[in-house]
């Protein structure tokens, strides 16, 4: 290592640097000056370049590793999830009688009462078997404790479950009711939407069954409960960004689009100087709204400066844009989506815009104009592949990275052309092996196992990817546990072994791999001379601990851009 020729500002030495650079190097040192790495080596020789300005950390044998990237964190989500007061614990209706109870005593009179939903997080599963009267409450069990508030306990995200087969289920009180105009008239606005009536008396019962991932309900009916204020949001990035800080993750990508009021809530936090982690999003376009405009000209007159690295620095860019076909049902069927979007610019959990979604004929035009301005796409969901070849063959895309995200099952076929196209790959690992492993080997036949979250192919056919967590658990050292371990949580089972990857790739795909999907591996994704200073000190080594303790590491210390932003209350 060449001497240093000025003092540092950081040193951290007596550790285990795992630097991911090109030959996964390890040393003992790292130094820092401003927001670069100025030196990685032994550290006698960085000691001796120390002044008395240089802060020093003995790291005592711990390891340090680059920051890691969520590819698909919806990181914004976490810190919400304590705005509303929680009903977790609770056992019995009586039991949330109480807690709301509790609440009415603090509440204005008429003031809502807004609650996260019944059972416990992160999935809320089990309910209401797991409660003791074995139903859910009704209107008017929480009309004995609220007779004059009205009372919301709100469905659950339904990707906090992933593919769990329970509905999502929401509460309203005979006030809720009466303000929301819910009576014995009032149709149901989709198949998918269930208002519970009384067989008797054809009253509704306050409860609604949703078979969607979205809530309809909440963003229609009980719109007046009113939602997350720009405070909220802002104080919900703060806190999301110290929950993911304390896990080693650095920097983010928004793959699925971010709409308006969460940009509203970063700018403010970037504007404030306080963005402690770096962020890429993109935009989530809301088409109802320019229905009769042609993309060429969507882009021309205000669009266009999503083109290239689009604007920001190096701690909040967006650029580019998400684009998604519309499905037949669900989430991202027209059908659904329009009974969403009048609750728009508000967004609720999603933080992007429901009417995202096109059919293919516009679908295909808005990327053939997009690749025609150097707007990068980036999707989720393997049916999307063809539309991008669609829009390749009338505008190339080579080489402008496009992003492919969501993926749970890809095919050798699969595969190819995604490299021929270049583009890159956010995977989910969360769902694809740890959640539904065994069930889709199950679906798709043992015989194509290794189509399964097929990462060891992925990386063998160069192909870059990331890892992400879809804000379920945030830590990102279960999705690195997940690709090395491979392990269903039902069954147990080990699932396509054969696409395990190394301890070193897991950890160079949460990391490097994130640093190419997001276009920025000359600066990020290694610990190097010259490369921002965004790195972690772990509680645990990552080569080394026990295989199922992987998913148990978490940091003692973060810093991003030579700053120290994270450190665990005892190493203080």
């Amino acid at each position: 290592m060449p001497k240093l020729s000025r003092a540092p500002d950081l040193i951290a030495h007596n550790g285990k640097i795992i630097t991911v650079d090109g030959a996964f190097s390890i040393s003992d040192a790292i130094a820092v000056r401003g927001e670069r790495v100025a030196g990685i080596g032994g550290g006698a020789d960085m000691l001796a370049a120390a002044d008395g300005e240089t802060r020093i950390i003995d790291l005592a044998g711990r390891t340090v590793v680059p920051g890691l990237f969520d590819g698909h964190a919806h990181m914004d989500r976490e810190g919400l999830k304590e705005i509303y007061p929680s009903l977790g614990g609770a056992r019995s209706i009586d039991d949330i009688l109480e807690i709301i109870e509790g609440l009415v005593a603090q509440a204005a009179p008429g003031e809502w009462i807004s609650t996260m939903p019944i059972g416990d997080p992160p999935d809320y599963l089990g309910m209401p078997g797991l409660l003791a009267d074995g139903r859910f409450p009704n209107a008017r069990d929480l009309d004995k404790v609220a007779p004059d508030n009205p009372v919301y306990i709100r469905p659950i995200w339904g990707y906090w479950r992933h593919d769990e087969d329970e509905p999502l289920v929401s509460i309203a009180n005979s006030r809720a009711l009466e303000i929301a105009g819910v009576t014995r008239e009032t149709p149901s606005p989709v198949e998918t939407v269930v208002i519970d009536k009384d067989p008797a008396s054809g009253e509704p019962t306050g409860i609604f069954y949703e078979d969607t991932l979205g809530s309809i309900v909440e963003l229609s009916f009980m719109d007046a409960a009113g939602g997350f204020s720009h405070q909220d949001r802002v104080q919900g990035l703060e806190r999301s960004m110290q929950l993911y800080l304390s896990f080693g993750t650095t920097s983010v990508f928004e793959g699925h689009g971010t709409a308006a009021e969460i940009v509203e809530a970063y700018k403010d936090l970037a504007v404030r100087g306080e963005m402690r982690m770096r962020a890429d999003l993109f935009m989530s376009p809301a088409w109802d709204t320019i229905a009769e405009v042609s993309a060429g000209a969507f882009f021309d007159t205000w669009g266009r400066w999503l083109a290239g690295r689009g604007m920001g620095d190096e701690y909040l860019r967006m650029a580019g844009l998400f684009a998604q076909n519309a499905h037949k049902s669900g989430l991202s069927s027209l059908k659904e989506a329009r009974l969403r979007t009048p609750a728009q610019p508000y967004t609720g959990w999603s933080a992007y815009n429901y009417d995202h979604v096109l059919e293919p004929d516009k679908l295909v035009e808005v990327m053939v104009e997009a690749a025609r301005r150097d707007i990068r796409i980036v999707t989720i969901t393997l049916p999307m592949l063809e539309y991008i070849e669609k829009a390749d063959k009338i505008e190339p895309i080579a080489g402008k990275r496009w992003a492919l995200g969501h993926i749970s099952i890809l095919t050798e076929d699969h595969v190819r052309r995604i490299r021929d196209l270049g583009l890159v790959v956010t995977t989910h690992t969360n769902r694809g092996i740890y959640r539904l492993g065994s069930a889709l080997r199950e679906q798709i036949g043992q015989e194509r196992e290794d189509d399964i979250s097929p990462l060891q192919r992925l990386q063998d056919a160069g192909i870059p990817f990331s890892l992400g967590t879809d804000n379920l658990p945030i830590s990102l050292f279960h999705p690195i546990w997940q690709a090395i371990a491979r392990r269903d949580e039902k069954t147990g089972d080990v699932v396509a072994p054969a696409q395990r990857l190394s301890r070193q790739d897991a950890l160079s795909a949460a990391t490097m791999g994130g640093a190419m999907v997001c276009m920025d591996e000359d600066n990020r994704g290694s610990l190097e001379v010259g490369k921002l200073a965004d790195f972690a000190v772990l509680d645990a080594d990552p080569l080394t601990v026990p295989e199922d303790d992987i998913k148990d590491i978490a940091a003692e210390l973060t810093v991003v851009g030579g700053r120290i932003v994270y450190e665990r209350e005892e190493q203080r």
